[in-house]
């Protein structure tokens, strides 16, 4: 595995790039991969182990994000960061498909809304672990107490990455209120069965369906909201839906079931 070091600019901010490439390999299919971290910490250090499997069983240039955190950096900082990663991958690598954890998840999405306004650059397929993806918080498991992925961590995130009450409606921030949700690239979308956020997944997974978007959606059992990013499992289902989207392979019918 060939990992390697680089940076954007965009809009004054430096966007590390973190790259991972198989060895000996030709030309590959790209995928942007975005941390968690509720959208006010996180980094491409922390996401080696899903890098690494998503690169390696693919196979794919895996670019990981490390994307504008709030406060300091609010909506829609991140999204312009994860767009110009778009750009910037897209004359590398392709097709191109994105992916993300908790805030990354919401990042990717957003990335997607954008890149079909703005024509461009093509996504070809997406995969969601555990995302945030719903600022009003109306549609989570309920029963959670305080704690990392918690409700309450959940809005404290919120409020830093949407500071401003009406942002918290715009559709690249609050998907599931979006009317707009056709022509989006195929989506898998991987839950934690008692993950505080798995419903809104879910029913994101549905408005999807509706809107007439190819969706996967796989809950997983015996696994935290945290635990997700680095699950053995829900990372061979997301390699298994981009191997089939990005290169035409066959399901490995054996890595997830």
């Amino acid at each position: 595995m060939e990992r390697s070091r680089t940076s954007l600019k965009v809009e004054g901010r430096e966007v590390p790039l973190c790259l991972y490439r198989p060895a000996d390999s030709g030309p590959l299919p790209g995928v942007l991969y975005f941390h968690g971290g509720g959208f006010t910490s996180g980094s491409v250090e922390d996401v080696e182990v899903p890098a690494m499997a998503l690169a390696e069983s693919i196979p794919a240039l895996v670019v990981a994000v490390g994307y504008a955190l709030a406060p300091a950096h609010p909506f829609p900082a991140a999204v312009e960061d994860a767009h110009a990663a778009a750009l910037w991958l897209a004359e590398r690598a392709g097709p191109l498909g994105v992916a993300g954890h908790d805030a990354g998840g919401h990042v990717a999405v957003s990335l997607t809304l954008l890149a079909r306004d703005r024509g461009g650059p093509e996504i070809a397929a997406q995969a969601l672990l555990g995302p945030m993806l719903d600022p009003s918080l109306t549609r989570v498991a309920h029963g959670e107490k305080g704690g990392e992925g918690s409700v309450t961590d959940c809005a404290r995130c919120y409020r830093a990455y949407l500071p401003e009450a009406a942002l918290r409606l715009h559709p690249y921030a609050a998907p599931l209120e979006s009317r707009r949700l056709g022509r989006l690239p195929p989506i898998m979308i991987a839950t934690a069965q008692n993950d505080v956020l798995r419903p809104e997944a879910e029913s994101y997974a549905a408005r999807l369906i509706d809107a007439g978007v190819p969706t996967e959606v796989t809950r997983f059992a015996g696994v935290t909201h945290a635990g997700l990013a680095q699950h053995a499992p829900a990372l061979a289902a997301a390699a298994d839906f981009f191997r089939r989207r990005l290169t035409g392979a066959h399901p490995d019918t054996s890595s997830h079931r």
